[in-house]
Parts: structure tokens; C-alpha cells; sequence
């Protein structure tokens, strides 16, 4: 599951799939120059990140294998995000990301890219016709589709929150 030195700490990682892809983020700030090797059967990670400047470590072994040279990675400020290409044919499920099948204390599934199997654009697409549908209907009060509240000029998320006091 995951090897490491003693001195190593192993990082966060969240993980979502598609029927041809995996989607997977390493959680750790600020790591420049981190180590990847990505083989068919596992992903092995090592990078100095955090607060603290402290080194990180972890092999993932996958359920199934995957294919490295279609796979892509890159290193951003609060995290390394991976998109694995699954060997298979595409619409092969997998039913966990490990291959081991112990639950893993630092894997997490991120849910805002996550997307059932059976889920079909389409499903998406009717889903927010009804989130629509809904707003429009009589009697109801606040901004329609296309209108924008006096305070919601911008989105708070795309603005720097100032330093604590």
C-alpha cells in the first residue's frame, strides 16, 4: 500500500474516475520538484511540501493497470493533480482505486469530480433543466437565471482573504 522512510510523512490523496480515467490529486502545498514514477501497476511519489518544508512520500498500487504514457500530471500551489489513463477499454469501472483492500486512512474520494457509472451527460444536462425549471416557477422570489444579486458581483472563492490579526 504505501512505502516509506521513517522520516517521510505520507500525504492526502483524493481520487475520482470516468470510465477511461482516474483523477488524482496529491494534497500538498508548495512541493517544487517533486519525484513521480508512474508504471503500469502503481504511482510512486516523493516531494518536500507543507508548511514545514517536510518530505512527503507514497506508492499507490492500482486496482487494475494503467497506461503511463497517455497519463498527465501537474504540479500546482496547494496540490499535484494526476489524469491516469486506464489500460482497459473505456467503460471499465473499477470498484476501489487500491489494489489492496484495506481501507487507506489518507485516501479520500473527491466528490466534485466524481461521476457514477451509469451517469450520462444527458442525466446532467436534465438535471439542471429542473434546477431551472424550478427557479422560474410562480410565486417564487430572487434572481432568475442570467440575473446577478447586488453582493454577487464576484465570486468570494477567486478573491486573496486578508492575513489574521
Amino acid at each position: 500500500m504505501a512505502d516509506h522512510t521513517e522520516h517521510a510523512k505520507i500525504p492526502n490523496v483524493t481520487w475520482a474516475q470516468r470510465n477511461d480515467v482516474v483523477y488524482l490529486t496529491i494534497c500538498l502545498e508548495d512541493c517544487k520538484n517533486p519525484a513521480i514514477e508512474l508504471t503500469e501497476q502503481k504511482l510512486k511519489f516523493s516531494g518536500k511540501g507543507g508548511t514545514n518544508k517536510e518530505l512527503y512520500e507514497i506508492t499507490i498500487e492500482f486496482f487494475k493497470e494503467v497506461n503511463p504514457q497517455e497519463s498527465k500530471y501537474g504540479v500546482k500551489a496547494r496540490n499535484v493533480a494526476f489524469v491516469i489513463k486506464k489500460k482497459e477499454p473505456s467503460g471499465t469501472y473499477w470498484p476501489q482505486l487500491l489494489k489492496d483492500h484495506k481501507k487507506a486512512f489518507w485516501l479520500k474520494t473527491d466528490f466534485s469530480k466524481w461521476k457514477d457509472e451509469d451517469e450520462s451527460d444527458d442525466e446532467m444536462d436534465k438535471n439542471m433543466d429542473l434546477a431551472e425549471m424550478m427557479q422560474n416557477m410562480g410565486g417564487m422570489t430572487g434572481a432568475g437565471p442570467g440575473m446577478n444579486l447586488p453582493d454577487d458581483e464576484e465570486d468570494s472563492d477567486d478573491e486573496d482573504l486578508p492575513d489574521l490579526e
